[in-house]
């Protein structure tokens, strides 16, 4: 299957197919590059999340912002929903990322 440039691009099917045709070893290895990836995607939300605190600390807006908190969790029950993940689950990996944020920008302060 291809996307309008051409590429591959798989579907849950082929790559569920794929990870049927693994071994053991080489889904553990997946595994792994899957968890760096993770971890990789945290630490460049964390960087944006410092810039956003220091640019709220240069306006004076307060730490917390509500409606945006909102607006994050509603986004991460949408992409629960496309990809075929339990909400809630996402939901509070979340939830957890706006808590650490929300506190290191008030250590900072």
């Amino acid at each position: 299957m291809g996307d309008e440039t051409g590429n591959d691009v798989p579907n849950d099917d082929t790559a569920r197919r794929r990870t049927d045709e693994m071994s053991l070893d080489e889904l553990r290895a997946e595994i792994e590059e899957i968890d760096r990836d993770i971890v990789e995607l945290i630490a460049r939300r964390t960087y944006v999340a410092d810039a956003v605190a220091n640019v709220k600390a240069q306006e004076g807006l307060a730490t917390t912002d509500e409606t945006q908190e909102q607006a994050v969790m509603d986004r991460a029950g949408e992409n629960a929903e496309r990809f075929d993940v339990d909400s809630n689950l996402v939901k509070a990996v979340f939830r957890l990322l706006i808590e650490l944020n929300k506190i290191e920008q008030r250590e900072r302060r």
